[in-house]
């Protein structure tokens, strides 16, 4: 098979997927998704339009979990090789995915004039979670689970909030 036809099967495998759990978590798109003829497009289109957050973490979020996924977490790193660390990989999300550069560090981001602050009870998929003024990751629709680059020896993925780790602000990126 050829590279360009492989890539075709897994784009259509991944809508697959997506349609797959849009149906279970929101039974309407099940109907979007199934009425169109280019499902790969109008699936992640739907999927990401109906969770509400901008459409700037909505793209980043998707280029954070298609490229960075089981990278490795590496102290200033900004890049999958030799690894990213959370300012890090929210910079490369937001500018490769959105085309909105953020500066590489935590203290700076929240004075960035992309960033908006919202309270934490109105975040949604793609916005950004701030845990105390050190640490950031990015929203995903799934209950109190973010996406980001969390520690030494780990590997960048999602991470589910607790009692003692959980956001303490969060931002929506436009």
């Amino acid at each position: 098979m050829s590279e360009m036809a492989d890539s075709a099967v897994r784009r259509r495998r991944f809508a697959a997927a997506v349609a797959l759990a849009a149906a279970a978590l929101v039974p309407g798109a099940a109907v979007i998704t199934a009425a169109a003829p280019a499902a790969q497009a109008s699936v992640s289109a739907a999927v990401t339009s109906s969770y509400g957050g901008s459409r700037a973490g909505n793209a980043a979020l998707n280029w954070a979990e298609r490229h960075a996924a089981g990278c490795w977490y590496s102290y200033g790193g900004s890049s999958c090789s030799p690894g990213y660390d959370c300012s890090g990989l929210v910079m490369e999300a937001f500018g490769h995915g959105a085309g909105i550069w953020l500066p590489h560090s935590t203290y700076a981001m929240p004075a960035n004039r992309h960033l908006h602050w919202i309270p934490l009870s109105q975040a949604r998929r793609g916005d950004l979670m701030f845990y105390g003024s050190g640490h950031v990751e990015i929203n995903t629709v799934w209950y109190h689970k973010t996406f980001g680059a969390h520690d030494w020896g780990q590997r960048v993925g999602w991470a589910t909030w607790g009692p003692w780790w959980h956001p303490t602000a969060a931002y929506r990126v436009w």
